[in-house]
């Protein structure tokens, strides 16, 4: 039987003990706050990150890893006894890390065959297609196949963001159509997505709570789902948006987890998101 190793990013914002748990890798990215640097960093967990952003001035940044990372995570899968790799990065419209993965594959193309998949996604929308992945991993399926059903799931997932404000995603230069919502921010709070691998603006609400009524809505819209997330970054709030979903998937199954350092560099503190599969009909 084939034993295929699932490797992702760490801007899938998956739990270490969920990755361990389904064999996933995950390949760091690097956040650098100001003087602190990512060896320091990415030592972290998500609520010290935050704790740390919110004594400093300065925002941090983030950079790609180097294909040398993933050429040492495939071959430690190597090691490991799998015999091919399926690696989901986060959108490459968004960053380097596809580019850092697929020169990683093509460096270690006679040794263990890789497929890297572009998850035109961030957070727990990339996280959710590595869990697909691994589960597909776990009944055997080989190195193609569970690619082929990534890249074709990738079309079903929706990522929407609540956000307290976009002057981290202003300042990353990652903001895409969003640019358009910064004339009237008073009071408002705006609503992202990302579509097409890139964050867009999608609405504008009021209030806090109106925001994250209006994600609700967004989930209870979608119809039948395969996986729901609600991740977020200090958000004191977060259990409000989970008792709104409790209505339209189970509670016990929602999968609630922090936005980490590398996205949270550019969705700032108490953003808020929920992340989707859609079943299909």
């Amino acid at each position: 039987m084939a034993r295929t190793l699932i490797v992702t990013d760490s801007a899938a914002d998956l739990d270490p003990e969920v990755a361990e748990r389904n064999d996933i890798k995950v390949v760091e990215l690097d956040v650098r706050l100001g003087e602190i640097g990512p060896e320091v960093t990415r030592t972290w967990s998500p609520e010290q990150f935050w704790h740390e952003c919110a004594n400093k001035s300065v925002l941090p940044e983030t950079s790609a890893p180097s294909p040398g990372a993933f050429v040492s995570a495939y071959l430690e899968g190597l090691a490991d006894g799998h015999d091919g790799v399926v690696c989901i990065t986060l959108s490459s419209k968004l960053s380097a890390t596809y580019q850092a993965a697929a020169a990683g594959a093509a460096e270690v193309q006679d040794r263990i065959p890789v497929q890297v998949v572009d998850s035109q996604s961030v957070t727990m929308g990339e996280g959710i297609l590595a869990l697909s992945a691994a589960e597909s991993a776990r009944a055997g399926l080989g190195v193609s196949e569970i690619a082929a059903a990534a890249e074709e799931g990738a079309h079903d997932v929706r990522v929407y963001g609540s956000l307290d404000t976009l002057e981290n995603l202003r300042k990353g230069g990652r903001i895409g159509n969003a640019q358009a919502i910064f004339g009237s921010l008073l009071a408002i709070k705006p609503v992202i997505e990302v579509r097409g691998g890139l964050i867009e603006a999608e609405s504008r609400q009021r209030t806090r709570i109106r925001s994250l009524k209006y994600l609700a809505e967004k989930v209870k819209a979608a119809g039948a789902l395969e996986q729901l997330a609600v991740v977020h970054g200090a958000a004191e709030d977060v259990d409000s948006l989970v008792d709104m979903l409790s209505g339209c998937f189970p509670r016990e199954a929602i999968q609630l987890g922090h936005i980490g350092p590398v996205i949270g560099t550019h969705a700032g503190a108490g953003s808020i998101a929920v992340c989707f599969k859609v079943k299909r009909q």
